[in-house]
């Protein structure tokens, strides 16, 4: 499975973690069926760009200084979504060998020509299956592109594979002089070069589809005679309060920035739950994302936490591996990766476990918790432990008359004094805390 990464001249924004998330969701539920060692996935860094040489022209720095500084922040913030490391994440600039023996394929075989400029471009109208993926016809691209005026191209619709260097620029030596890569050719040398001619997934954002990846696909199987790929994946758009997430209108945001607005003392906590805000959708479905939607989600993965806070011991426990809900589980990921379902069925499932421990059923209920922590361990979620999620206080200085409040309690639920139990339970909530019962006595937090 090979993913586009990022191009890193800035920080990861929700739109790059929505992309991270999913495929690192397709890559956690892939491994649990086949086993680590027969999945093997790659996600790219594209380390050399024209976005690249402009922001490090900008802020006046080396491009390997900025990019390194981009690719460190990447790392903190794929750490604190809870994502796998990767295969490999190989790095444009480490591939240029390989770019170049592509590009050298591609005009021996008539596909790709150089131009008077010494840029090299691909011949579109060459591929008869140019389109094919992103449902475009090439008469009706034509009809729509601007000619541009005294271009080196030989069809306004080819696109470089080699740049010539400007002054000024980064270069690496070429047969057809110094330059380095476009971008849509990088994707290909490098998924090649990691996995083969042809290979089983490749995957990113919808915006990818049209030309990056019919792009891809054009070269690729021009250079190798193959297949390039078996299926591809593609997810939806971000959105901002109903409108596309763009910088020139105000609504961009970085996964730091929204971070430090959930939970600037717990960033892995944070990172939980914007991983899960964003399954709570079908990876192919836009994403609206709004702040009371992040705080949605964070109550409803507080729902999960807390079940598993009230079974109490419940890690030494046997899951319930053929249970209703890990059937619908399965189900769900199994019909194109629906986790929109399969947290709907984690849901239920807490549910499940509050019911038979309010019964007094704890045997039961730590059973199906640990069905619940098994089944949430292949989407990535409720890894952390359930009291540091929930911010649940022990019994330290300003807090004791509370934790004294809570043993009476205790007590008089040992005497079955329900109507005393229930007046201590409402004396502890109106000091601003929230209650609940578990095998261990009474469970409260700040509210």
């Amino acid at each position: 499975m090979y993913i586009c990464g990022m191009t890193v001249y800035d920080y990861c924004h929700l739109g790059h973690a929505r992309v991270m998330v999913v495929f690192d969701v397709v890559y956690r539920y892939l491994r649990e069926l086949y086993g680590h060692k027969h999945v093997r996935y790659i996600r790219n860094i594209t380390d050399i760009d024209d976005k690249i040489i402009y922001r490090a022209q900008d802020n006046n720095e080396s491009i390997d200084t900025l990019t390194e500084r981009f690719i460190q922040a990447m790392n903190e913030d794929t750490k604190v979504l809870g994502l796998l490391k990767p295969y490999a994440e190989p790095r444009a600039t480490e591939h240029i060998e390989h770019i170049i023996d592509m590009i050298q394929r591609l005009i021996g075989n008539g596909m790709a020509y150089v131009a008077t400029n010494h840029d090299v471009f691909y011949a579109v109208n060459l591929f008869r299956h140019y389109g094919e993926l992103s449902g475009k016809r090439i008469e009706d691209l034509h009809a729509g592109e601007r000619v541009e005026i005294d271009t080196a191209k030989r069809d306004p619709l080819d696109f470089v594979l080699w740049k010539s260097a400007k002054p000024g620029e980064p270069y690496w030596n070429s047969p057809w002089g110094p330059g380095r890569p476009g971008w849509h050719i990088e994707c290909s040398a490098m998924s090649i070069h990691c996995l083969g001619d042809h290979f089983d997934i490749h995957g990113g954002g919808m915006d990818l589809m049209f030309p990056h990846h019919e792009n891809e696909i054009a070269q690729s199987e021009a250079a190798t005679g193959q297949k390039f790929v078996n299926m591809w994946m593609h997810n939806g758009f971000v959105r901002v309060n109903e409108e596309k997430m763009s910088k020139s209108v105000g609504n961009f945001f970085t996964v730091r920035e929204i971070l430090t607005k959930l939970d600037n003392q717990d960033k892995e906590r944070a990172g939980e739950i914007i991983r899960f805000f964003i399954l709570q959708s079908h990876y192919r479905s836009p994403l609206n994302y709004a702040f009371d939607e992040l705080k949605g989600a964070e109550k409803r993965l507080s729902g999960m936490y807390r079940a598993l806070h009230r079974a109490g011991d419940y890690k030494n426990a046997q899951a319930e591996k053929d249970n209703v809900y890990s059937k619908a589980f399965t189900a769900a990921m199994d019909d194109d990766f629906n986790t929109s379902d399969a947290m709907a069925e984690l849901d239920k499932l807490s549910t499940e476990i509050n019911s038979e421990l309010d019964n007094g059923n704890t045997q039961k209920a730590q059973a199906l918790a640990a069905t619940l922590q098994q089944l949430a361990d292949q989407v990535g979620i409720l890894l952390l432990d359930p009291a540091r999620f929930l911010k649940i206080s022990s019994a330290v200085a300003g807090d004791d008359a509370i934790n004294q409040l809570a043993k009476k309690r205790d007590e008089a639920r040992k005497n079955k004094n329900w109507a005393e139990a229930d007046r201590m339970r409402k004396e502890i909530q109106a000091q601003g805390y929230i209650v609940e019962d578990g095998p261990s006595g009474t469970i409260w937090r700040r509210e």
